[in-house]
């Protein structure tokens, strides 16, 4: 089932699409779009299918910009901000869900980071983590990842955004060929995020 509207934040209306297994959902997982680009980006709509599929439920978050139709992203507190205030909402909807886990790609990821032991969640998805900007490695944003919740880092081994290394509850895939955008294969970044689901017993089927 299939639900489509939008949740009100401090910063704005954010967009929700909210996609649920056929059977009762034990788990959600709520991603997040990257700075310039849409919930329908082909890794998220393949984590999406294959999450679903499952037996979690999947909701893909809008910010607030860009639902406003600007590309260019709020500030992090922004992001932060509104992040949250959807998660409360969703916790309200969904009270059967027993367990929220939070991700997103690239900026997504970041915020998902950023607010996840805030927000409750039991872990983190996080797509293309931008370890730093291309060709900047001392700007490191690695210290978002140390949540200390169990988190899943999936990056392409030419993403000029680099590739974080594993470290305490931390978990790295990385995808040979793949950049940025994780677009030439998304099944197989898709069934990466399944696998280290069900390996924790987050995922039913």
């Amino acid at each position: 089932m299939r639900r489509n509207d939008e949740i009100e934040t401090p910063r704005g209306p954010a967009r929700v699409d909210t996609d649920l297994p056929a059977g009762p959902a034990a788990t959600a997982l709520v991603l997040g779009h990257g700075a310039g680009g849409a919930v329908d980006a082909p890794d998220l709509l393949a984590v999406r299918d294959a999450l679903v599929s499952a037996g979690l439920a999947v909701v893909r978050v809008t910010q607030p910009y860009r639902v406003a139709g600007r590309r260019a992203p709020a500030p992090a507190g922004h992001l932060d901000e509104a992040w949250t205030a959807v998660l409360a909402v969703l916790r309200e909807r969904h009270p059967a869900v027993a367990r929220w886990l939070v991700g997103g790609r690239s900026s997504g990821a970041r915020v998902a980071c950023r607010t996840a032991v805030a927000v409750g969640a039991s872990g983190v998805v996080a797509l293309a983590f931008p370890l730093h900007p291309p060709g900047r490695p001392e700007r490191s944003r690695a210290a978002e990842l140390a949540t200390g919740l169990p988190t899943l880092v999936v990056n392409g081994d030419r993403d000029p955004f680099g590739v974080p290394a594993p470290g305490p509850a931390v978990d790295v895939v990385v995808r040979p060929g793949e950049t940025h955008d994780l677009k030439r294969d998304p099944a197989g970044t898709a069934a990466a995020v399944r696998d280290w689901l069900r390996e924790r017993g987050w995922a039913t089927r």
